[in-house]
């Protein structure tokens, strides 16, 4: 480094000046950092994978509940339709959106679905489920900061009001394409609801891996007996039920 000489008054190369030892000792700023060779790090171009396996997930493979196991098989028949309509999008978009008879019937049973199974099946979830879950995560911590905390439920519960807004949107795009003669806005409108489209079933098969090894084992791990049961015997009520 460059110093100046008090006598000359000129610069002269000298070495830098070597750190007090008690200023190695007590300086804030740490500039090496030691790590641990086994210590887990991410990277924004390496981020942790979102089906990554947690210790809940060995909940999962023990003893479920029924009401529990029950809403499980409910997303592995939702699963079958949501794959099905993804092939039928892609063969869609590689037939230059093209409709044919198979995709057209691929279409209107993922839609039918949707309606029928999917949304009722939230509407469970939503009514016997997620308010005493809610409650008891906030109670054990399993909760966000702030004046209100957020838990999983709050999660959940904002991915089934994306899946109304999504298909709601791809069934309208899909509809209103059929009524534009201009060919090249026909096009952009149909390229519009594919990328929806694929959108709205990544996010179902997110949320329902969420549910199956996060949310469903927190409730079998904080609930009672009585309180599984309950809800059982509450999605079996007719008279009650959604």
């Amino acid at each position: 480094m460059k110093i100046i000489d008090k006598k000359s008054g000129k610069r002269v190369v000298g070495k830098p000046a070597k750190l007090d030892k008690s200023l190695k000792e007590t300086d804030p700023l740490k500039r090496v950092v030691d790590k641990e060779l086994d210590a887990s790090e991410y990277s924004p171009m390496d981020p942790p994978d979102a089906y990554e396996k947690t210790e809940l997930s060995i909940i999962k493979n023990e003893t479920m509940s029924e009401s529990l196991t029950e809403l499980m098989d409910e997303h592995k028949e939702l699963m079958k339709v949501v794959d099905e309509f993804e092939k039928s999008l892609a063969t869609f978009k590689e037939n230059g959106y093209n409709f044919t008879n198979e995709i057209n019937a691929s279409f209107t049973k993922f839609f039918e679905s949707f309606d029928n199974e999917l949304l009722v099946h939230n509407r469970k979830e939503e009514k016997y489920l997620f308010p005493l879950l809610h409650k008891l995560l906030i109670d054990s911590g399993e909760h966000g900061t702030g004046e209100h905390p957020k838990t999983s439920v709050d999660l959940m519960e904002d991915d089934h009001i994306k899946f109304i807004q999504l298909g709601t949107l791809v069934f309208n795009l899909l509809g209103l394409s059929s009524r534009l003669a201009d060919t090249q806005s026909r096009i952009f409108v149909l390229d519009t609801a594919y990328n929806n489209a694929r959108e709205l079933t990544e996010l179902i098969k997110l949320h329902v891996y969420r549910e199956d090894n996060i949310v469903f084992p927190l409730a079998q791990k904080l609930m009672t007996p009585e309180q599984l049961n309950e809800i059982h015997a509450l999605l079996h009520d007719k008279h009650i039920c959604c």
